[in-house]
């Protein structure tokens, strides 16, 4: 009984160093996503952290910004929503679909 919780425990440890791997290689990967016709274009990474953001000139204008706040957050809350589907995604290979609730 030792011996099979030895193995369990050593497939623990294999799996947690291929989530850090994991962790380590998304954080380098970025997504872009636009709004306003590519107006706005915000970059995120694959631990959810904005890497960029630009914003065309044409598309500031001071008597609408709420217009510019609207195309800021639709930017962004599309990059991050990717950047989530890719760990998603990239978690489900690596877990063989399980879900492992707290990794990310």
């Amino acid at each position: 009984m030792a011996k099979g919780l030895g193995n369990i425990m050593k497939q623990a440890q294999q799996m947690q160093q291929k989530i850090t791997r994991l962790q380590q290689e998304l954080e380098g990967r970025e997504i872009e996503a636009t709004s306003g016709g590519g107006m706005v274009t915000a970059v995120v990474n694959g631990k959810q952290q904005i890497v960029s953001l630009k914003i065309e000139k044409a598309v500031v204008d001071p008597e609408d910004i709420e217009m510019l706040e609207d195309l800021v957050t639709a930017a962004l809350n599309e990059a991050l929503q990717q950047s989530q589907q890719m760990m998603q995604k990239e978690m489900g290979r690596l877990t063989g679909g399980m879900s492992l609730p707290g990794l990310f």
